[in-house]
């Protein structure tokens, strides 16, 4: 098995949209069982490469992201790389389009999650945000 090629234009041209964001902080992490599973009751929107699963709270000091792979998208090396994926999407697109009082849910797919364009993904990404909270205000 060969490793992903790098997709430095791809990083580039993300971090380059992000450049308005002054630091890249990590967002709060969900970590608890039922935060996950309320966010699977609530809104979901499919992206090619993951699944955005959202719910408003009733805490508004900040948003939280959480991180899911099963083993349908592959072994823990896989698993492992698919949600390293998530996460720096994630901390590179929420700092601008999160909502703050709501509770994010990244679900990884099989094959897609590891294998798709960088910039791809930050900008799907960006669109479930966007349909997911309706226009800006």
């Amino acid at each position: 098995m060969t490793p992903p090629k790098a997709d430095v234009a791809g990083q580039a041209a993300c971090a380059a949209n992000a450049s308005a964001v002054l630091s890249y902080a990590k967002p709060a992490v969900i970590k608890k069982r039922t935060d996950f599973l309320r966010a699977a009751k609530a809104k979901r929107v499919p992206c090619p490469a993951f699944l955005v699963q959202a719910c408003p709270r009733g805490d508004e000091a900040t948003f939280r992201v959480g991180f899911t792979c099963s083993k349908k998208v592959g072994n823990a090396v896989i698993r492992n790389r698919a949600k390293r994926r998530l996460r720096e999407i994630a901390r590179m697109v929420m700092a601008r389009h999160g909502r703050v009082g709501w509770d994010y849910v990244l679900v990884g797919r099989p094959d897609a999650t590891v294998s798709r364009d960088f910039s791809a993904m930050c900008d799907d990404l960006e669109r479930a945000l966007k349909k997911l909270h309706g226009p800006a205000r």
